[in-house]
């Protein structure tokens, strides 16, 4: 079993007030937690602090107990799936290269969350929101990260694909002992998904 660690972390943009002061939480493997707080909160920056794509000016995030030098790419063993996927993916390469540059193609997977191959072909902006969120998390999944952290991830999708691909998450994280985070302000989402939910004010030391 691995155990994903936020001990004691601290951020603050430039010029700005605290948005994460002292917090601490944990997500094991084969869990899928919850992140639950009013908007304004700092779950998405807290989502970004622990797949890298932030640092935090002190604590420190730890895996298996050890600092695992977190930094955005195909090497994190802890994956982000934002709610901008257009800022996750290169918007100067067409949608197989961005796939082939992280792990070889698996059709299973692009077949799972109704990938056409016609649009591999395609550069990023003439794919829809929905259809490219659906390309960056074939893209995570291909790299078998041990931990994913979702922010709202399924807000601009249809009801169908929304399901179809939470399955797919659902799946992967059961498949592959996966620990998942994930944030949502649907509280029937969370209800149905959740093992344990993480109210981020209760978080804090």
């Amino acid at each position: 079993m691995s155990i994903l660690e936020v001990n004691n972390i601290s951020f603050a943009y430039p010029g700005k007030p605290m948005v994460i002061e002292q917090l601490s939480l944990t997500v094991k493997s084969g869990e899928r937690v919850a992140l639950q707080a009013p908007s304004g909160f700092g779950k998405t920056t807290l989502c970004k602090l622990i797949s890298g794509y932030l640092k935090p000016s002190s604590g420190s995030i730890l895996l298996d107990g050890y600092a695992f030098a977190a930094s955005k790419g195909t090497a994190n063993p802890v994956q982000l799936i934002g709610q901008h996927p257009q800022q996750l993916i290169d918007p100067l390469i067409r949608v197989h290269a961005s796939l082939e540059e992280a792990a070889a193609l698996q059709p299973d997977v692009l077949e799972a969350l109704g990938i056409q191959k016609a649009w591999l072909n395609r550069y990023p902006h003439e794919l829809s929101g929905g259809e490219l969120q659906r390309i960056c998390i074939a893209r995570t999944l291909s790299l078998q990260p041990r931990f994913l952290i979702a922010d709202e991830i399924s807000t601009m999708l249809d009801a169908i694909t929304q399901v179809r691909i939470w399955e797919v998450l659902v799946r992967y994280c059961a498949e592959h002992e996966a620990g998942l985070l994930f944030v949502t302000h649907s509280r029937a989402l969370q209800d149905r998904l959740a093992t344990r939910v993480c109210k981020l004010a209760e978080a804090y030391r």
